[in-house]
């Protein structure tokens, strides 16, 4: 499989006046978007963990920090769950 790259463009200054270092930034910009994706369900966690580099309970664990739930259910499907149990 061949992989993409995304390039995101911001001035250097930019770093300074929200205190973090190239690193941190980038790293925070990958799982804010690979956390929003998963949260529009568009990829499993699975898919998720691995753009990032981690294992699936690692980036289960780390979505509490950026608010995603794990488990985003319907009230229909929360219903038919507990129906179901």
């Amino acid at each position: 499989m061949e992989e993409q790259t995304l390039k995101i463009k911001y001035p250097g200054e930019f770093l300074f006046s929200i205190k973090e270092s190239k690193e941190e930034f980038e790293n925070e910009a990958k799982m804010l978007l690979v956390g929003k994706l998963f949260k529009m369900k568009k990829i499993s966690s699975g898919m998720a963990a691995k753009l990032l580099g981690m294992n699936r309970v690692q980036f289960l664990f780390s979505l509490g920090k950026y608010s995603i739930p794990v488990f985003d259910l319907t009230e229909d499907e929360l219903e038919r769950d507990i129906h179901n149990a």
